[in-house]
């Protein structure tokens, strides 16, 4: 795999326990704070983040995203077509919006729509938009035009903006948690990716699978 498709490989499931059990915000040896405790758990199955493909598939994709980053719109369609021609593949969405004030728009936009069930849609819709540092109004213009009851949405936006707020929040610390850098970044099973195209995604798959049977083979 070339660098840039794969940056670095990470085994959740083979943290060492003390580093998941970490109190989050503890001073560290200098007295800096260290980052959040690993909640492996809550990234992989938090009942608000919103989901895709097989819930019951036998390897989870957790996508960090920010709808301003343009390599999140250039892996967007490869991973879209990997989810469904595999059909094993449980996805997870985390949005991210670490890029512009915008961009927490369009994310408060997304899972608004989930309480209609439309949040593919809007998540699709603006990811197709070209581009980066995209404003909120070119935002709602594709919203509105995905499909999606747009009064309802803005007025589940009012009534849901502290539940969003906190699925963003939580987001954020388990990102920080995993010490990730930017967006796109892709938990593949027990692997951690960064600005994966279609063939990129087929072999960390592969290769999660080969190191999730290893670990079941070695536990029997």
């Amino acid at each position: 795999m070339r660098r840039r498709d794969l940056i670095r490989l990470a085994a959740l499931s083979l943290l060492p326990p003390a580093l998941l059990a970490a109190g989050a915000g503890r001073a560290g040896a200098q007295g800096a704070p260290q980052a959040p405790a690993i909640d492996v758990e809550a990234i992989l199955r938090d009942p608000q983040a919103p989901g895709a493909g097989n819930p019951e598939g036998d390897v989870t994709i957790v996508a960090f995203l920010d709808y301003n980053c343009p390599f999140c719109k250039t892996s967007a369609p490869d991973l879209a077509r990997v989810v469904k021609e595999d059909g094993r593949i449980r996805l997870v969405y985390k949005d991210w919006p670490i890029l512009t004030e915008a961009s927490v728009y369009g994310a408060q936009l997304a899972l608004a729509a989930k309480y209609q069930g439309r949040y593919g849609e809007v998540h699709d819709a603006l990811m197709r938009i070209p581009g980066r540092r995209i404003p909120e109004e070119e935002m709602l213009k594709a919203v509105a035009a995905s499909g999606v009851d747009l009064d309802r949405l803005m007025a589940d936006l009012k009534a849901h903006i502290g539940e969003i707020g906190a699925l963003l929040k939580r987001n954020a610390t388990q990102a920080e948690s995993l010490g990730l850098q930017g967006t796109p970044t892709y938990l593949v099973g027990p692997l951690l990716a960064s600005t994966l195209d279609y063939a990129s995604f087929r072999r960390a798959i592969a290769e999660a699978r080969r190191r999730q049977a290893a670990e079941q083979a070695a536990a029997q």
